[in-house]
């Protein structure tokens, strides 16, 4: 990799409502939203949008990229969670869902819930949370008979910040998908673009970054699967496949549950992953497994990938965990909030990772 990536983690929150796992996490100026998740295994712990500031909500006005960074990572205190109310009927308590932000709203598709816990499906309507206004609406597709992605839970989602969203993979009533599809905002018309490369998986990670859509790792029903990151060209409509040793040194080891992140470091572009499961509980969902610790970043120009070591070493820096949330807060922070630890108890914190 050209030059030397260095990253340090800071914990900047920590509350009990954030405690929790299989939930979805979005950033919006400087503000991390926190939506659904459990406490109990199979058991939505609520249906609330948690909020936690990490710029003071002041982000946009600060003079410079150095000025805003050290707001994100140096706040002069911890910051409380605040629980916003909606004034409008909203989704139901659910897990395994998907939240992306775009244009300032947050954007909720399907995952699980009700007393069967089953995928939750609003015929391939989208929840909408406004956040200057704490309130919910339900985009419905354009055309109700037209195809639309079906409910489905534990799958992935991401914008091109610009007017389209993506959601890919997941588990659906039964077995696992590997299904592709865009849905445009303006039109609320869903497109079903060509199936990412297989097996069919839940808990995959997907980010856009560079013109393209790229996919890594997820559960397959058997295993973790590792060794290959995809991305999808937008302006071709294809797939293409970078191939890598997926042993830990070379290459991330497999993983689900995880996450993947676009960041941009002196002027070079990176897709950085941390943590995740890599190896599955005896008892499915009711249970931990084998939970990472490590962190990479793969820089998209040389494909080449680097195992991060944090500068505050490995006393200051989060526990190993899956199953959390996390999102880019700017070009040069991502955040870490909860997950499941190994001792399959769900963790309350946020943690912060800046790259420099």
């Amino acid at each position: 990799m050209a030059g030397t990536l260095t990253a340090s983690w800071k914990k900047v929150a920590e509350d009990d409502v954030l405690k929790r796992s299989s939930h979805a996490v979005a950033a919006i100026d400087g503000q991390v939203y926190v939506f659904g998740g459990e406490l109990v295994a199979r058991q939505p712990r609520d249906g609330d949008v948690h909020a936690v500031s990490l710029s003071g909500g002041m982000l946009e006005h600060l003079p410079s990229i150095h000025d805003r960074t050290r707001a994100l990572t140096q706040p002069d205190s911890q910051p409380t969670p605040r629980t916003l109310t909606s004034s409008t009927q909203g989704p139901t308590p659910r897990v395994g869902a998907s939240i992306t932000a775009l244009n300032k709203t947050l954007y909720v598709f399907s995952g699980r819930g009700g007393e069967s816990m089953s995928a939750l499906s609003e015929n391939g309507g989208l929840w909408t949370f406004t956040p200057s206004t704490s309130s919910w609406s339900l985009i419905t597709p354009a055309d109700p008979s037209a195809p639309c992605p079906e409910a489905r839970s534990y799958h992935s989602a991401t914008s091109d910040s610009s007017s389209k969203l993506f959601i890919h993979a997941g588990c659906p009533a039964s077995g696992r998908l590997r299904d592709f599809w865009s849905f445009d905002v303006a039109s609320r018309v869903w497109t079903e673009l060509p199936e990412a490369p297989g097996p069919a998986r839940g808990g995959t990670s997907l980010c856009f970054a560079a013109g393209k859509v790229w996919r890594m790792g997820g559960f397959d029903g058997k295993e973790e699967i590792g060794g290959s990151l995809e991305s999808f060209d937008l302006a071709s409509g294809k797939w293409e496949s970078f191939d890598f040793q997926a042993d830990g040194v070379k290459g991330p080891g497999a993983r689900s549950v995880a996450t993947l992140l676009p960041l941009k470091v002196a002027g070079r572009k990176y897709l950085v992953t941390v943590f995740g499961e890599a190896d599955p509980s005896s008892l499915g969902h009711a249970g931990a497994g084998k939970m990472l610790e490590d962190a990479w970043a793969f820089e998209i120009e040389g494909q080449t990938w680097e195992k991060l070591e944090s500068k505050t070493g490995a006393e200051g820096k989060p526990a190993p965990r899956g199953w959390f949330g996390a999102t880019a807060v700017s070009d040069q922070v991502l955040a870490v909030v909860g997950g499941l630890g190994e001792d399959n108890e769900r963790l309350d914190d946020v943690w912060t990772l800046e790259f420099a």
